[in-house]
């Protein structure tokens, strides 16, 4: 190992080894020379610390790098940024994805303003890219600074076990707060998972390399170019209604369902650890790569809070920028109501996620499982809100509230003098279920499509979504 890397790295990939572990064998060649130096100020070593190449990932052409933390920390320096623009700037001219294996220490101290400098630069082409072509990190080791920055601006973000991401490091926490941290406790994945900054976590750069590939199996080279379809295979679950309970307050896992209307082993949930009372999720239904936001009855009872609704809305937006068609899996009593939440900003969260439903131009469709109830009946891609097709099943209750919520506020007055309170209370609340609720009461107005029994939820999505992408 050349004496001008820092630090051994025992068990783990060099940066060309994490290349070739990403690209089909034998399609990595590198897109600028090994023997460019740093400007100034250090030592030097092929590449300045990163390696940029093309290659292919299932016989699709995509560009790539990889930074070297064992030189300098991976730190940034000007030749260091030249390279990682020639990659963006490549993938922009040939529309095609960007993935980066993310190690840096962020600017390099040597090059001063020049390093601060090609940060800004990599951040003006990642963000120019941003909806044109799908951008992938890998964050393999320490990285700080910018090299949190670079990452965060891309669509979707992969940790390894061993990797740490923070904007000042545990010296400068220690300094300026007194506090007492590590670097993973700082920023590693275990924090990142349940903040939303961390897609998907991986054991080492292998796996993160194979988990890459298999998301870039879900999406297209560039919006606007096909997405990879691939050949049909049957769900694990014959019909999805058998693991839903009919009792509307009864939890249970919405993946379960889900199970029932995907393509069996499609399911690649994207940041399972944050906002769990919303599942956001790629699939395939007949093969055809889709994007599904699921409340999840299993957690806070699927309700849609500030996070809930910001991770939504994230997705809903990645979705729209490639394609993916959507689907809304819906299961829930509303939005979650308290000042916590009103502090939260859910108002605003709520809010992006309703414009990310409204704004998107692929299809959308709709699935009412059991409950849509109050502002989250609209936000889950209404029918108003543009939704191609609004499914329901057949005992599903949609509305303002659940009847008995709704009778405690319509009827106060009569409830407060009646002799015997819940009797008549019951009463009240059949009458307005049978009225308000129904999902056949909502189909008649127009507001539901079509009812559809839980087993025939997948023939009728596949067949919307084949209409929809014109018999193609």
């Amino acid at each position: 190992m050349s004496a001008t890397l820092e630090r051994e790295s025992v068990g783990r990939l060099d940066p060309l080894e994490r290349l070739e572990a990403l690209c089909d064998p034998g399609t990595v060649r590198p897109l600028r020379s090994r023997i460019v130096q740093p400007r100034l100020g250090a030592r030097a070593v092929p590449g300045d610390g990163v390696v940029g190449a093309t290659g292919c990932v299932g016989g699709r052409p995509i560009v790539c790098y990889a930074e070297d933390g064992r030189f300098l920390g991976g730190s940034l320096g000007e030749r260091h940024a030249d390279t990682i623009v020639r990659v963006l700037q490549t993938a922009e001219r040939a529309r095609i994805p960007v993935v980066g294996f993310v190690e840096s220490g962020g600017a390099r101290m040597q090059e001063g303003t020049a390093a601060l400098a090609g940060y800004g630069r990599i951040f003006r082409h990642t963000v120019g890219l941003t909806g044109v072509v799908p951008q992938i990190s890998v964050v393999s080791g320490a990285s700080a600074g910018g090299g949190a920055y670079s990452p965060a601006l891309t669509d979707l973000i992969i940790m390894t076990e061993d990797a740490a991401m923070f904007l000042t490091g545990p010296g400068v926490v220690r300094e300026a707060l007194g506090e007492e941290i590590d670097a993973v406790g700082l920023g590693g994945p275990r924090v990142h998972e349940h903040n939303g900054v961390c897609h998907l976590v991986e054991h080492d750069e292998r796996a993160a390399a194979a988990r890459v590939r298999e998301l870039l199996a879900y999406l297209p080279s560039a919006a606007g170019s096909p997405l990879p379809v691939v050949g049909p295979v049957d769900p694990e679950l014959a019909d999805p209604g058998s693991v839903v309970p009919v009792e509307p307050r009864r939890v249970y896992d919405v993946r379960d369902a889900l199970r029932g209307v995907v393509d069996a082993g499609s399911l690649l949930e994207l940041c399972p650890k944050w906002a769990r009372n919303v599942v956001t999720t790629l699939a395939r239904i007949e093969g055809r790569p889709v994007g599904i936001v699921a409340n999840q009855p299993h957690h806070l009872a699927g309700v849609l809070d500030a996070e809930a609704s910001e991770k939504a809305a994230r997705f809903v937006t990645f979705c729209n920028s490639f394609g993916l068609p959507l689907i809304a899996v819906v299961d829930t009593p509303g939005f979650m109501p308290g000042s916590k939440q009103e502090r939260a900003g859910v108002i605003r969260h709520g809010a992006s996620l309703v414009r990310a439903f409204a704004a998107a131009r692929v299809p959308k469709l709709t699935v009412v499982l059991r409950k849509s109830y109050g502002g989250a009946y609209i936000t889950m891609n209404s029918r108003d809100l543009g939704a191609d097709l609004v499914l329901a099943w057949p005992d599903a209750e949609l509305g303002i509230m659940s009847a008995r919520a709704a009778v405690g506020v319509v009827h106060r007055r009569q409830l407060s003098a009646a002799e015997d309170v819940e009797a008549l209370r019951g009463q009240l609340a059949d009458e307005y279920f049978s009225e308000h609720l129904r999902a056949e009461t909502a189909a008649a107005a127009g507001f539901v499509d079509e009812l559809v029994e839980p087993a025939d939820t997948r023939d009728r999505l596949a067949s919307a979504l084949w209409t929809l992408a014109g018999g193609l």
